[in-house]
């Protein structure tokens, strides 16, 4: 007898100051992104939004990590607006934020405590960059023995063929890649 899946989906990175960028804002990722968080909470499915956020002062940086450099192009402090939920997603107040201290999702954070908590298997990934957290939480799932599908065109990155390549030979390899409209028809 087959199990039931318990997905989850994952709307990570669409912050303000990531997201936000009009490297984002013009390739219609948000939208798509919007649509998904609708369709699951349509289907009941819980929404996790993550996002990357440092403590005030970044103690979590050694001076030699290269995740440093990725923190110094913006303003990361846990308190600052560029680390909230992007306005065009319309995250509910009752939708947990879990807050990443490095690239992939489950780095630094509490995710994989909520996961247990949903009691989920399987996680539906949407997010920024596609080469940054989508590449690196489809990683960590895959290892953690979750099922993974990954939605192509809610995931964006500043580069389009590192998006093409990753969301058409990569990925496959360890999910199912669909565009929101094929993952809504299917589930």
């Amino acid at each position: 007898m087959p199990t039931p899946h318990r997905p989850v989906l994952l709307a990570m990175d669409f912050q303000n100051g990531i997201a936000g960028d009009e490297a984002f804002t013009t390739t219609g990722v948000l939208e798509r992104a919007r649509d998904a968080v609708a369709a699951a909470r349509q289907k009941g499915i819980p929404v996790i939004w993550v996002r990357v956020a440092l403590r005030e002062g970044h103690p979590e940086l050694a001076e030699t990590a290269s995740f440093a450099q990725i923190a110094a192009h913006g303003d990361l402090d846990e308190a600052h607006a560029s680390t909230s939920i992007h306005d065009t997603l319309g995250r509910h107040e009752h939708e947990p934020i879990v807050t990443k201290r490095r690239i992939s999702a489950f780095a630094g954070s509490d995710l994989d405590v909520l996961l247990r908590g949903y009691g989920a298997d399987t996680l539906i990934l949407a997010g920024v960059a596609t080469s940054g957290v989508v590449l690196s939480t489809i990683r960590q799932a895959a290892d953690l023995d979750f099922r993974v599908t990954v939605l192509s065109d809610a995931c964006a990155d500043r580069d389009e063929e590192v998006h093409r390549v990753l969301t058409q030979k990569i990925f496959p390899k360890q999910a199912s890649v669909l565009t929101v409209a094929d993952w809504v028809a299917q589930s």
